[in-house]
C-alpha cells in the first residue's frame, strides 16, 4: 500500500502512475472516481491511500485462469509438449495472449522477488537492436518519465496485461498507437542504466510476473 496522494503533472497518464505505484490502472482509477478512458489533468490528485473495485467478469476470470494455471501445472510435461510447435514459430499463447519475444539477446538477469529483486528480466544487446513488441496491442505510455526505466514504452494488451520495454536509445511509436507482435518500437539503447540493454516486463492486474512463464521456449 502506497499512503498518500500523487498530483498529477503534465503529460503522465493513469497508466504511468498506476505502474509506477505497482497498481492495476482500474482499480486505482475506480478509487478515484475515474471511469474509461481514463482521463486524467496536470494538478489532479490522486489518492493513493483508497481502493477501488474490480470488475465482476474480471475476478471471475481471474479465478477461471487460476484454476487453468493450477491444471497447467499438473501437466506440465504434456503442456509443454503441446506448446513445442508455437515455439517453434517463435510464439507461445499464454492467457489469451500470444507471445513473442521483444529481442532475440541472451536473457544476463532474471525475475526475482528476493535478493537482487529484478520485475522482468534483462535481455543484452548492441545499441541500435530492434525491440519489438511481444504481443498485439496499445501502447499507454511511451516516455522517461519513470525513475530508473529510462526511455520506456508500456504496451496494454488486454484487461489484465501489460508489458514493458526500457532503457532504449529511441521510441519509435507513441501513445496511442497499435502496435503487432514482432513489430519494431524501439532501438535498443542504455538510457537509465550503465550498459545495452532490454529490460522487460510482464504485468498482470498491475503486478510484475515472471516472462519466462509466458514467452515461448527458445
Amino acid at each position: 500500500m502506497h499512503w498518500g496522494t500523487h498530483v498529477v503533472k503534465k503529460g503522465e497518464t493513469l497508466y504511468r502512475i498506476a505502474w509506477r505505484y505497482g497498481r492495476d490502472y482500474r482499480e486505482l482509477g475506480r478509487a478515484n472516481g475515474l471511469s474509461p478512458p481514463w482521463t486524467i489533468k496536470p494538478g489532479q490528485v490522486i489518492r493513493l491511500d483508497r481502493r477501488g473495485s474490480v470488475p465482476t467478469q474480471t475476478r471471475t476470470a481471474s479465478r477461471s485462469q487460476s484454476s487453468d494455471s493450477v491444471s497447467r501445472s499438473r501437466s506440465t510435461q504434456p503442456s509443454r509438449a503441446r506448446s513445442s510447435s508455437r515455439s517453434s514459430q517463435g510464439s507461445q499463447t499464454v492467457a489469451n495472449v500470444n507471445w513473442h519475444w521483444p529481442h532475440g539477446g541472451t536473457v544476463i538477469a532474471g525475475y526475482s522477488t528476493s535478493g537482487k529483486v529484478n520485475k522482468g528480466i534483462d535481455i543484452a544487446g548492441s545499441p541500435g537492436d530492434a525491440v519489438k513488441a511481444a504481443a498485439d496491442g496499445s501502447v499507454v505510455y511511451a516516455g522517461n518519465g519513470l525513475l530508473g526505466y529510462g526511455n520506456l514504452i508500456i504496451v496494454n494488451h488486454n484487461e489484465h496485461y501489460l508489458s514493458a520495454y526500457a532503457h532504449n536509445r529511441k521510441i519509435l511509436v507513441q501513445e496511442g498507437e497499435d502496435v503487432k507482435a514482432g513489430q519494431v518500437i524501439a532501438e535498443l539503447g542504455s538510457t537509465g542504466t550503465d550498459r545495452p540493454v532490454l529490460h522487460f516486463e510482464i504485468r498482470k492486474n498491475g503486478n510484475p510476473v515472471d516472462p519466462s512463464r509466458y514467452l515461448p521456449g527458445r
